[in-house]
């Protein structure tokens, strides 16, 4: 299946200025495409793609690595705010149109997902939005007969998550996270290291994440006339609008909200969901979770930004496994065996498709002892997924319709986890956790942390 990248992103980000009009390829006619302007898979085999949310994240990142690829082609935008909806929409037409070297101007716009979804034409669609609307529009989404590839976290509480999995599970769509170390080379190798006895019997694992500083008191704004904050707010409560506690107006620097607990839970699930993810792949403990989780945090006393902030969370898992979360350790994943132990972290500025492109750089791969990776996994040990490209690998399973590599029950796992880490913050003592049936033991106040009060008309069902 071909995935073909035409141009490399970093050039693409380079020459459109993530967005820049290119003028002097625009036109005012409607464009008359060429072939050459989707590379070269055949009309007929491409998928249609929409990106719900056009922000920052959609902008660096799902947009432009979807554009790459000849798969796929993406035919329509969807934001709340009217702005950075055009924005979107130039995005896209000026990456065709500088593609095909004329005017381009076939990507239609929605200010509603509930219209977008009801298109037919549309196959699949990327969802870059704030993590409060992660699952529900997923859910919507899958049930519409789309395809998705979810940006991380999966969900703003367990409960959505699992019924985020449920609706995939039951619709059959394909559903990728967006936890994109699992198609970096060291995170993958790093994991068939540890999977396959290189430092021993795995006994600790660390992870190192931020930390967000709180504060920033701010007086109510008008909600600007171009932005249905309403909706934005979707299920969690009516509060008053300010520019910090949403996105900036001008720009796309990283947005207010990342740090308000009404729509996510901070750097635990923010980042916790990547390194938690990768321990998880790399202890082979994808479809469970901790049966202990204790630990403490530091929390804002005022302000509009009230997430985490320095903090040291402990799990221990049914076999045996510790795992230290703390913004206290070195970012990355450590990995401490009886014999030795693996550091793993994604560090910006490296290439290469092969792990041995970072071997020599400490920061990303780094060993006990050098010799583990430079170690050869042989043909009958434990091999996983090889994904050089991860919204590449979304794509060649909605072809084949099988398992992505960061399938939805790995992500709600994941999520889950980190979860957990940030429910064992709050409580201030240990809480015992079944995976299996996903409630707390004999604890009625930690199982209703399970769920979030919604308001109405922006319920999961």
């Amino acid at each position: 299946m071909s995935t073909t990248r035409s141009v490399s992103r970093r050039s693409f980000l380079a020459s459109t200025g993530k967005g820049a009009a290119v003028a002097s390829l625009i036109g005012t006619a409607p464009a008359i495409v060429p072939a050459t302007v989707f590379g070269k898979t055949s009309p007929g085999n491409r998928i249609n793609v929409a990106a719900i949310g056009t922000g920052r994240i959609s902008r660096d990142h799902d947009m432009p690595d979807t554009l790459l690829l000849d798969l796929a082609r993406i035919m329509a935008v969807c934001d709340l705010d009217r702005r950075r909806l055009e924005d979107g929409k130039r995005f896209v037409n000026d990456f065709y149109a500088k593609q095909s070297g004329r005017a381009y101007d076939g990507v239609t716009m929605y200010d509603d997902y509930r219209e977008l979804l009801a298109n037919r034409d549309i196959d699949a669609v990327l969802i870059s939005t704030p993590d409060h609307w992660h699952a529900p529009l997923a859910i919507a989404a899958v049930e519409a007969g789309k395809d998705v590839y979810l940006q991380k976290p999966a969900s703003l509480t367990i409960a959505e998550g699992r019924a985020l999995s449920y609706a995939v599970q039951r619709t059959g769509r394909v559903l990728q996270l967006g936890s994109q170390n699992r198609s970096l080379p060291q995170h993958r190798y790093a994991c068939e290291l540890v999977r396959n006895g290189r430092i021993g019997q795995l006994k600790t694992i660390e992870v190192g994440l931020a930390a967000d500083p709180g504060g920033e008191d701010e007086a109510a704004m008008p909600v600007p006339p171009h932005f249905n904050y309403d909706m934005w707010l979707g299920s969690t409560p009516q509060v008053a609008y300010t520019e910090k506690r949403v996105h900036p107006q001008v720009g796309y620097e990283r947005p207010g909200w990342l740090r308000c607990e009404q729509f996510g839970a901070g750097m635990i699930t923010g980042w916790g969901a990547h390194h938690i993810d990768t321990a998880h792949w790399g202890m082979d403990a994808e479809h469970t979770g901790p049966i202990e989780i204790w630990g403490k945090a530091e929390f804002p006393k005022g302000g509009i930004w009230d997430v985490h902030g320095a903090f040291r969370t402990e799990a221990r898992y049914a076999d045996g496994v510790q795992m230290i979360v703390s913004d206290s350790i070195t970012n990355g994943v450590k990995f401490i065996g009886t014999e030795g132990w693996i550091f793993v972290n994604r560090v910006s500025g490296l290439s290469g498709s092969a792990p041995d492109a970072y071997v020599g750089n400490p920061k990303a791969l780094d060993a006990s002892d050098r010799k583990i990776l430079t170690s050869i996994i042989g043909p009958d040990e434990i091999h996983l997924i090889d994904s050089k490209d991860h919204h590449g690998n979304w794509l060649e399973a909605i072809r084949s319709r099988a398992l992505p590599l960061a399938p939805v029950e790995v992500g709600h796992r994941s999520c889950s986890a980190c979860l957990l880490h940030h429910m064992a913050m709050r409580a201030g003592r240990t809480l015992k956790w079944d995976p299996a049936r996903e409630r707390f033991h004999n604890d009625d106040e930690a199982n209703s942390w399970l769920t979030r009060p919604q308001r109405h008309p922006y319920i999961i069902t």
